[in-house]
Formats: C-alpha cells, sequence, structure tokens
C-alpha cells in the first residue's frame, strides 16, 4: 500500500512524537488546524476539550495541529503553545507543525479546520466543526459530530465539506 500523504510525525506539546500510528485502535482520527492567537480558534477551546472527552473512548481521537508561522505571530511558537495547552486543560494532543508541510498536504485554510479522516487516512468530512463560532449555545448544525455519527454507522457523510470558518494560516 502506498504511504498516505496525510500521513504525518510531529511533535506535541505533550512532549511526544505524535503521527496517526500512535492512535492503532482508533476507528477514525479527527485533525484540527487551531493555534494559539486566534479568537476564532479561541472560541472552540473548551468545545474541543468536551469533544475529546466524548469521543476519544469511541475510538475518535482528536489531534490539533498548529501550523502558523511563529516568526509572524510569536504566541503561535511551540513554546507558547505547550504554556496554553497547560493553562486551558487540554486533554488531546497539540502539534506543531513548523514546516507547514502537513498543512500544505491537507490543504488546510483556516483555524479552525476540521478534518475526520478513516484508518486509510483518507478524508471523509472537512470543513468547519459546527455552524456557530460565536456562540456554542446557538449551535443548529454539529457538522464534525454528524460525520462521526454517520461515519460510524457505516453510512455515507451526506454533508461533506463545508467552508471552514476562521483565521486564516499565518504562512511562510
Amino acid at each position: 500500500m502506498q504511504p498516505s500523504k496525510l500521513d504525518f510525525s510531529l511533535p506535541s506539546v505533550s512532549g511526544k512524537t505524535i503521527s496517526p500510528a500512535s492512535f492503532p485502535e482508533a476507528r477514525g482520527l479527527v485533525i484540527v488546524f487551531t493555534c494559539n492567537h486566534c479568537p476564532y480558534a479561541v472560541a472552540y477551546e473548551q468545545r474541543l476539550i468536551r469533544f475529546q472527552e466524548k469521543y476519544a473512548s469511541l475510538g475518535y481521537p482528536l489531534i490539533a495541529i498548529s501550523s502558523n508561522d511563529p516568526a509572524k505571530y510569536p504566541q503561535d511558537n511551540f513554546e507558547r503553545m505547550k504554556e496554553r495547552a497547560a493553562q486551558r486543560g487540554f486533554n488531546f494532543e497539540y502539534c506543531f507543525d513548523e514546516s507547514q508541510q502537513v498543512a500544505h498536504a491537507y490543504q488546510a485554510e483556516r483555524t479552525p479546520h476540521a478534518y475526520l479522516l478513516n484508518p486509510d487516512l483518507e478524508i471523509v468530512y472537512q470543513g468547519s466543526i459546527d455552524d456557530n463560532w460565536e456562540h456554542e449555545g446557538s449551535v443548529r448544525e454539529r457538522y464534525l459530530e454528524n460525520a462521526i455519527a454517520a461515519f460510524d454507522q457505516g453510512n455515507t457523510v451526506e454533508t461533506a465539506r463545508t467552508t471552514p470558518v476562521g483565521c486564516s494560516i499565518k504562512w511562510r
């Protein structure tokens, strides 16, 4: 089998090097490109923590990845990522894509930009986490959770792509 262009190996704030192979029992992987400074990304931090609490034990662990250029945005450098993860109590791997190669491979555009991958590292869903970044209580459509529910039941993901909403990834 050909290696997937979506495979990666990145340093995490946990001190580990994380790759999709780090989760051999996963039924699927959730990848979210995010960062420390974007107000959209910050608005989703607690939701991502709750998401991990709910879905990791069901076989869908979350891997958050920051790909922003730390020279232009020092608040997104690896040391600040470690500080933020500790302050906020992140319960998921928060990885640093310093080369930006992973973001390019995924064609990630925004923070946050979410992906659901099957065990073969094929994209099942990509786009927004839900339909209301500002007010969690007003969310009507949970795109990522709906995709997991359909995929987990062996059904086609009806909405396989939505437009991600957030700050643009800060490219070099």
